[in-house]
Formats: C-alpha cells, structure tokens, sequence
C-alpha cells in the first residue's frame, strides 16, 4: 500500500510565520480573552493516557528507510473510575505521556473524510482484545497461534494502513499475517454513537420560562442530573416537561431549567453523570498535540456532559456551544439569540448579527496543529470557553518526520536492539516536537485575543 504523503511542511511554515509574528510583539493590540468558564467539550468520557501495555513491533517503509516502532494497545485511565483500552491512529504523531484526552465525535479528528473509517471501526469489533480467543483468531489468519502482543500488534499495523495510508508491516510474521487478514476482510460500518451528550448544549430565554428542552443521548442504563452549583442561590430548577424536578434521566429524556420570574440576569451550568461502557470505535483527541486514539474496549467507566443555560429580561440572550470541524479546518460556533434585540460579534475582522429568535454557526479556520484558547462573553456574566488544538490530519513524510520515541534523540531502524527495549509508552514522534510546541504557545494568543471578539448590540440602556 503506498505511503500517503501530506502536506504537513506548509502548514507548519504557516503556522511558524504566524507564532513568529506574535512573538514579535505584531499581534500586542489583541488582549487574550479572560478564560473563567470550564473548557468546551462534546461530552463523554475524558481519560489520561498511560502507556502501551501490550504490544509487539512493526516497521515503515518510507522512501527507502526502514524504521522500527512499537506497536499495540494503550491504556488510560478515565476521571472518576474506569479504564479504556486504545489503539493510535496517527503513526508519527508522539504521544504525549500523562496527556489528556476526552472523547471525540469523528468529525473532529483525522477520521473526518476518511472514506476507511468505518473499516477501522471493523477490524476494532473483529480483533484482539473485543475478540480474545486467541485460538479462533489465529485460525482466521491462518497461522498455528497468537500470542497477546502479536495480536496486539497485528491489529495496530492493520488500523495504520486505513487511518494513515501508511506502508507498515508487523516484524512478527505471525503478527503480519493477522493485519493481512483484518486489512482484507474489512468492511465499512457506521460512526458508534457517543457514550453521553446533551443536545443542545445551550439554551437561553427569559426569567419565568422553562429553558430548554435539553435531550439526554446516552447507551447508559440511566445518568444521574447533578443540578447548578448555585442553584440555591438562583432559585433555578431542573426539571422534566411536567414541571417536576429531575435528578436522573434515561437516553431520549428532556429536561429543562425552570428559571424564577424575579431572577437577576444571570446562567448557570448543569452536568449528568453516568456509569456506562464507552462504544467501541468512539475517537479520543488530546487537549495537547498527542497521537489522536481510537476505543478498543472498555470497563464500567464514568462519563459525563454538561449543559448551560443563560437567561435575562430585556436585550440579546445567547446560548453558546462549539466543535471542531475537520471538514472545514476550524471551530464551529453555534450562537442561538432568544432576546429581543438582535446579538452581534465580530470574527476574524467581520460582524455576524443574529436576528430575534435567530440562530447562526460561524467556523473559526485554524492552521492544522494550532492550539487555541479563548473566552467568548455576552450579558449578564455570560460566557463560554473553547479550548483545545485542531488535530485533522495524520502527519506525513512530506514533513520529513520521523518515527521515535519522546525520549529518544534519533530514529532506530529496523534490526536494530534499542527498536523495541528503549521507552516504549510512545508510538511515533517527531524531530519537529520542540518546533509544534513552540508554534501552539504562540498561536494561543491568536485564539485567545485576534479571532473572536464579542459584544452586545444594545438599542436601549439597560439599568
């Protein structure tokens, strides 16, 4: 299979221009954006990467150069109890030891558009570890037997040749003959749905009104509905369409924010947790540069979504939501106005207004890596973070990259004894880490202050 070659040294050229110019003191006119709110997120489990637990090793052929990585399953470990089994799917990508992951629709990570996504999904359901019987697994591939780590490794070389297009073969040939086999028999199957999500993820309206509703997706038994911290406080209630309070919830349930008629302009933020497995082939994105994942399998584990709700007497009243979209290279804002005066911001140096009762999604383009960070206000303290890095794409030789380890200061090739003893809890890295690093930092001052600024467009003065 020939090696899909990307245009990655471009785009670190453009992003390394823009992080020059803010370095150079160009961009000291754009104030970064006060950060407040807890991050955007689309809901789900959110984990922290361990490292590989079992694993063998393979080899890409790349223009002539044999290099030797490790390959296999990961391990993390989910916030509030559970583990989760992965397999990468971006092969020079490092991986981050201790990084932070959530989970992540498709359409916001490099499986967008790959038109063999859904046979990764296939391979996932057929091999090790959904499928441990070893024996019958062997017998499929048409070899004697398998061990864990040739399973392993077998099934992380088939993902790579559809999530990265890349030349890569297992050095066991008991390994090899497995993604051989998976690599042949795939077929394409749909996205799996998310573990948990709440849609929309924001609402507004008036005091006196049921704001919502708010429909709970889960393949949870039930989630539990942890009212706002300050409900108390507000006088604001979480309740079901018959008006009674909600404090558990089933998939397809909606639920509302019952706000008092003497409420002061203000929001609030509710959050539903569950304990639940998480589908398998569901995607894992870092909030750092770190090699994107895919769900193998999973315990009992803890997820949770989270939903707000912004409310006032008079002017605009927005509800704020976001996601990445890979398809179109940026950050979708969602910005729905539920007032009486229309709601106005500007982005990238042009005004949107949104009508009464209107909503509008406007994309934020990003260069591919960038880190971004920033705070988006509206009235009555109203406001919602976005945080994280655009990571669509698996990075490709045209980069020059290469595949090692965090903590190695060179490539290993194949043969070599260092290839597999060496610290084997990242899979693929690249000599242009420091250069990514460096890039991200200064492009969080882009996000933060240039790309989006926000106000209200006021009519009357309000007391």
């Amino acid at each position: 299979m020939p090696f899909r070659r990307r245009q990655g040294a471009a785009r670190l050229a453009a992003a390394t221009l823009v992080s020059g110019l803010a370095a150079a003191g160009l961009l000291a006119t754009a104030g970064v954006a006060a950060a407040d709110g807890a991050p955007q997120s689309e809901g789900g489990a959110t984990a922290t990467i361990g490292g590989l637990k079992t694993y063998g090793a393979a080899v890409i052929h790349n223009g002539g150069t044999d290099e030797q990585v490790p390959a296999g399953l990961f391990e993390m470990s989910v916030d509030n109890g559970g583990t989760l089994q992965t397999y990468c799917i971006d092969i020079h990508t490092p991986t981050q030891k201790d990084a932070r992951y959530h989970e992540t629709p498709w359409s916001g990570t490099s499986l967008s558009g790959n038109k063999n996504a859904g046979k990764i999904r296939w391979i996932l359901r057929n091999s090790y570890p959904q499928v441990n019987d070893l024996a019958a697994l062997a017998a499929k591939a048409g070899v004697k037997s398998l061990t864990e780590q040739d399973a392993a490794a077998g099934t992380q070389v088939a993902i790579w040749r559809y999530s990265d297009g890349a030349d890569v073969d297992a050095v066991d040939p008991k390994a090899e003959k497995l993604a051989d086999y998976l690599e042949k028999s795939a077929r394409n199957l749909p996205e799996p749905a998310a573990s948990l999500t709440l849609d929309p993820p924001a609402v507004s309206g008036h005091p006196g009104e049921r704001l919502g509703p708010v429909t709970v997706h889960t393949n949870a038994d039930s989630v539990t509905v942890r009212p706002p911290a300050d409900a108390t406080a507000s006088g604001v209630k979480i309740v079901g369409k018959d008006g009674k309070t909600v404090t558990s919830a089933t998939d397809g349930s909606r639920i509302y924010f019952q706000v008092p008629k003497d409420a002061q302009d203000g929001w609030v933020e509710l959050s539903v947790q569950a304990s639940t497995t998480v589908p398998v082939g569901r995607a894992f994105a870092s909030e750092t540069r770190s090699q994107t994942q895919i769900l193998a399998g999973s315990s009992e584990s803890t997820v949770s979504a989270t939903a707000t709700a912004n409310w006032a007497m008079t002017g605009a009243i927005p509800a704020l939501s976001g996601e990445k979209n890979c398809a179109k290279g940026g950050v979708d804002i969602t910005a729905v106005n539920k007032g009486d005066e229309p709601f106005t911001f500007a982005l990238m140096g042009t005004e949107h207004t949104i009508a009464v009762g209107k909503s509008q999604t406007v994309t934020i383009p990003l260069q591919e890596g960038q880190a971004y960070d920033f705070t988006i206000k509206g009235p009555g303290g109203y406001q919602k973070r976005f945080k994280g890095v655009l990571d669509c794409k698996t990075e490709g030789s045209a980069v020059g990259l290469t595949t090692q380890t965090l903590s190695e200061p060179s490539p290993v090739t194949a043969g070599s004894p260092a290839a597999v003893e060496s610290n084997l809890a990242e899979t693929g890295a690249s000599n242009t880490t420091p250069l990514i690093a460096g890039t991200a930092i200064g492009l969080v001052v882009i996000g933060g202050g240039a790309l989006l600024l926000l106000r209200v467009k006021k009519t009357t003065t309000r007391d």
